[in-house]
């Protein structure tokens, strides 16, 4: 079980692509091919006829070529496709027999001309072959079974991905150099399950422990920079553009929504021996602190109504276990945070994802009362995982009086969890809001939160345990 899939399933014959950050007018695109005798590749694109009945120009175009492919890249290579139009369908075709569809984004503001909503998925934490069957493939992921089932009826523009895409030191690591981060990649992407929920999906990244090693703090120092090798090559290649030069901390707007994607592992400060509450530690070091500020505090375009706050660790301190490694051991530039957020723009929703902890869990952020800041400014938090992993056997999550952290939904149970986010477009004053919780293929709760004082769908009686 343990080296059945490292020592038969190298994937160093993988030959794939997929999109990554699709804008208004651009798309991005990762392509690996190791054989030789397929060079050079050439990538081209086509609009498709959309929903919308536009007139459409199907003729291929060309994008680009690769004509050397190398190990120093794993034998990929990044294509940007601009000059796209905005709502607009598209399929990509690579001369190595690889190709897939995308849509892009609606102007920000707006929703595409044929919906009134913007839709994404979120989650975190996979691991192939689990749990572990001996009948089945060993890259083969059963929550991945799940998740492609809703594709079709959900329509998605993308998957927010919140970390531990590869679990490097789950059962046993078997190496701490490139090549054996690198293939804990290509595994994921080998698995057979894989083309059902990205041939029409784009994926966003962001990075967790187990990309690097568990409940990582070294910032990057060993072995940071043997796992950022695969981490950048197939990840950060694709993903929005950076905040700024050398970054691996994103941010893009889409549609009526905007996104600040955190780095909670790069920059930290170590989560001990400092308590909690010292202003000397640090989870997202100083300049990814001053972006995120920024991010909160600027004026948005007009029908953008919500804010979304990516992290990879869970914001509340509600989990009790192993609770150092997330913001609960960084409390002090926590408070910072959530000043800012109760202060974002009126009018504008404030909305955490999270993921990590193998269950879900909805928990509110109401300001302290007789503070400066109105009912209305409560923070949200959706932490939601795993996608295909297994789920605690033991309760960790609880809300306790005084803390101010109110459980809205908890749901542990499950080892396959994700969640569909609608963002409601229009032009009035209040945004709306809908999360969808999927359980093991089900959907199983639902929450609709609007950007004025008003809260459908409040506090639950199951506000401890779910």
């Amino acid at each position: 079980m343990v080296y059945r899939a490292p020592m038969m399933y190298p994937a160093h014959d993988l030959s794939f692509s997929r999109v990554g950050y699709v804008s208004d007018t651009t798309a991005t695109l990762i392509v690996r091919e190791p054989k030789g005798s397929q060079l050079p590749i050439f990538v081209s694109y086509r609009e498709v006829p959309h929903v919308s009945g536009r007139a459409v120009d199907e003729s291929w175009k060309a994008v680009g070529k690769a004509y050397w492919l190398s190990n120093e890249t794993d034998h990929t290579f990044t294509m940007l496709i601009n000059g796209l139009q905005p709502s607009s369908r598209y399929q990509y075709a690579v001369s190595n027999n690889q190709t897939g569809h995308f849509t892009t984004a609606p102007i920000a503001g707006h929703t595409a001309p044929d919906s009134d909503k913007l839709t994404f998925l979120t989650s975190s934490c996979i691991k192939p072959h689990f749990p572990y069957n001996p009948l089945s493939h060993p890259l083969s992921m059963p929550g991945f079974k799940h998740l492609a089932r809703w594709i079709p009826d959900l329509k998605a523009s993308f998957m927010l991905f919140l970390g531990d895409f590869i679990y490097i030191d789950v059962p046993r690591r078997l190496g701490s150099d490139p090549e054996t981060y690198r293939r804990e990649y290509r595994q994921v992407y080998s698995s057979p399950d894989w083309p059902s929920v990205s041939q029409y999906l784009p994926w966003i990244h962001v990075m967790d422990d187990h990309e690097i090693a568990n409940d990582w703090d070294g910032n990057t120092t060993v072995p940071y920079p043997a796992a950022a090798d695969p981490w950048h090559i197939y990840h950060t290649s694709v993903n929005p553009p950076p905040v700024s030069l050398g970054a691996s901390y994103f941010q893009f707007t889409q549609g009526p929504a905007s996104f600040f994607l955190m780095d909670t592992r790069r920059y930290r400060t170590p989560s001990q021996p400092l308590s909690a509450n010292s202003s000397e530690k640090s989870m997202l070091g100083p300049e990814q602190l001053s972006h995120l500020l920024t991010f909160l505090s600027r004026r948005e375009p007009e029908g953008v109504k919500w804010k979304f706050v990516i992290s990879s660790i869970p914001f509340t301190r509600n989990w009790r276990f192993g609770s150092t490694d997330t913001w609960a051991g960084y409390l002090h530039e926590r408070q910072i945070i959530l000043e800012a957020m109760w202060s974002v723009s009126p009018g504008i929703g404030l909305v955490v994802l999270s993921g990590d902890r193998h269950e879900f869990a909805a928990t509110a952020f109401p300001p302290p009362e007789g503070s400066r800041w109105p009912l209305s400014a409560t923070v949200h938090e959706f932490s939601t995982s795993p996608l295909s992993m297994f789920y605690l056997p033991f309760r960790t999550y609880e809300e306790r009086d005084g803390e101010g952290e109110v459980c809205v939904k908890y749901v542990p149970d499950g080892n396959s969890k994700f969640g569909a986010v609608e963002v409601m477009g229009g032009k009035g004053d209040q945004g709306v809001m809908r999360f969808r919780l999927f359980v093991d293929g089900e959907e199983v709760w639902d929450h609709v939160l609007t950007t004025g004082p008003t809260v459908i769908g409040g506090r639950g009686s199951d506000a401890v345990w779910g």
